[in-house]
């Protein structure tokens, strides 16, 4: 009886050893293909728990979330001979894990030959357009094209290029130099140019001022003259109007002006006590 019980025993064991190797699990983020005796069998890619063949089939476990392909900085001539130092990455996934498998076998081969594909469309591309064109207008539209030609040479490996981007694209130091000179003087001979045009308009503008100045005081003394003769026509008018009313009274205040004028403490006079400008001295008007 004990024996007995001690061979169900061990077939139970037996039976949980082999369930257990039997049955797998994959996650979301998975996709396995089932190889027997290396050569493929199925592919799974969906979740949750699945069976298999203790020992005789085996799994290879690959990604389906996206993968970062990231390169070192390599140089790539431009259409204008100037020499970039472009540091480039990448986004990629595993799309067919059976061609994956049998082209490049794990991560460490799928770079490496997208190194060579990305690299090689990168250098093509960029080496088809100028400098401030790689760095400024199109460059999105760069990485669209290198992004698309780069994904059809890697569908032979199993494997989808998702996008392809420049993180810098930088000029050697003795580039830098040079170019930094020359954007310096460039700078320099357009703030030239405008402190020219300026020493210009400042001029035009001082010049009309001056002008508009001239005119303004020639007019305003034009008006002084005027106002002034007609200020003078009106006070001999009140003169002649006045001498004609009293012609007594206005010889002697014009007389007592030109005593006012002529006489004081200063003065000494030597003239005749006749003399006309003396009337008022010795009889009442």
């Amino acid at each position: 009886m004990a024996r007995n019980l001690n061979i169900v025993i061990i077939i139970v064991i037996l039976a949980l050893f082999g369930l257990s190797g039997s049955v797998y699990r994959v996650w979301e983020t998975q996709q396995v293909v089932i190889t027997k005796f290396g050569k493929p069998v199925r592919i799974v890619s969906e979740p949750g728990l699945h069976f298999k063949i203790p020992v005789i089939h085996r799994l290879r476990v690959f990604e389906k979330r996206l993968l970062d392909y990231d390169s070192a900085p390599t140089e790539i001539l431009t259409q204008d001979k100037k020499t970039l130092i472009v540091d480039n990455y990448a986004k990629w996934r595993i799309k067919d894990p059976l061609k994956y498998l049998q082209a490049v076998g794990n991560e460490a081969g799928a770079q490496s030959r997208l190194d060579d594909i990305i690299y090689s469309e990168m250098r093509t591309e960029l080496g088809r357009h100028n400098f401030h064109v790689i760095v400024s207008e199109k460059r999105a539209a760069i990485m669209e094209i290198v992004t698309k030609k780069s994904d059809e040479k890697a569908e032979e490996y199993g494997v989808e290029v998702v996008d392809v981007r420049v993180k810098r694209a930088d000029l050697p130091q003795e580039n830098e130099k040079a170019i930094f000179a020359r954007m310096e003087a460039e700078r320099k001979r357009i703030a030239n140019q405008y402190r020219s045009e300026g020493e210009e308009e400042a001029l035009k503008i001082r010049a009309e001022t001056d002008k508009q100045a001239v005119i303004i005081m020639a007019e305003a003394e034009k008006t002084s003259q005027q106002v002034r003769g007609e200020g003078d026509a009106e006070a001999t008018k009140i003169y002649a109007q006045a001498y004609n009313r009293s012609q007594k009274f206005y010889g002697l205040v014009r007389t007592l002006e030109a005593y006012e004028n002529v006489i004081d403490s200063t003065t000494t006079l030597i003239i005749s006590p006749d003399a006309e400008f003396l009337q008022y001295f010795w009889k009442a008007p």
